[in-house]
């Protein structure tokens, strides 16, 4: 990943279209290389777990809509979705100097999931507790991540419930930093699978609450 690392730094110093094109054989060399990579924990992943699919980032950056208009990300990132309906959530490995990470949950449920959530948090908040307290589970990620989606309560939710700093996220993710030492080492792709699997047990619970109703009769 040196190689990758040293390309970004320059990118991120040189953002611009004309020295992108300049040294555009180099990126495609790079791209190829991670391809390579990303489908090696894809292939590997699958060991364990159910997946519908690989999602290798682009470089380039959509600029319409956007405040920031360097054409070029400064970092690289592969996603890996599981096979739904049954099996939800997604992962995520994002590569970039001095802010790697692995990651992985719900970054943006639709409308129907995120109320199923919140309701599930609002009746009993249990299991959740005891997957994000486990030793493995605060050993790689410290807690449960994601925004708010309201400052006091979603619509029809008590803001006093106990549960509210759950029940008012409107994302729920994990997230474990990455040095660049640690990018750099020969068991990073072993790291890597194994920050996968540690997000197993709330991927499996969130599963479960997202192919029940509320009686905990299955949807499908």
């Amino acid at each position: 990943m040196k190689r990758e690392f040293e390309f970004l730094k320059q990118l991120k110093e040189n953002n611009n279209r004309a020295w992108f094109s300049e040294h555009k054989p180099e990126y495609d060399s790079i791209v190829k290389e991670n391809k390579i990579f990303f489908n090696r924990i894809y292939a590997e992943l699958q060991n364990h777990d159910r997946l519908e699919g690989i999602h290798i980032f682009r470089i380039y950056n959509d600029v319409r809509f956007s405040r920031d208009k360097t054409p070029y990300k400064t970092h690289f990132g592969v996603g890996f979705s599981r096979t739904k309906p049954m099996f939800r959530g997604g992962y995520y490995l994002h590569l970039e100097p001095d802010n790697s990470f692995v990651g992985g949950g719900f970054w943006a449920p639709n409308n129907k999931d995120l109320f199923r959530i919140r309701k599930e948090f609002e009746t009993d908040t249990t299991e959740i507790k005891n997957i994000t307290s486990n030793k493995t589970f605060v050993k790689y990620f410290g807690e449960l991540k994601g925004e708010d989606g309201v400052k006091t309560a979603p619509k029809g939710f008590d803001k006093n419930h106990p549960a509210i700093d759950l029940i008012r996220k409107k994302q729920y993710v994990v997230v474990r930093n990455l040095s660049d030492k640690e990018v750099f080492s020969p068991g990073f792709q072993k790291e890597v699978i194994a920050t996968f699997l540690a997000m197993r047990p709330f991927f499996d619970y969130m599963s479960e609450v997202l192919t029940t109703d509320s009686n905990g009769e299955p949807l499908f």
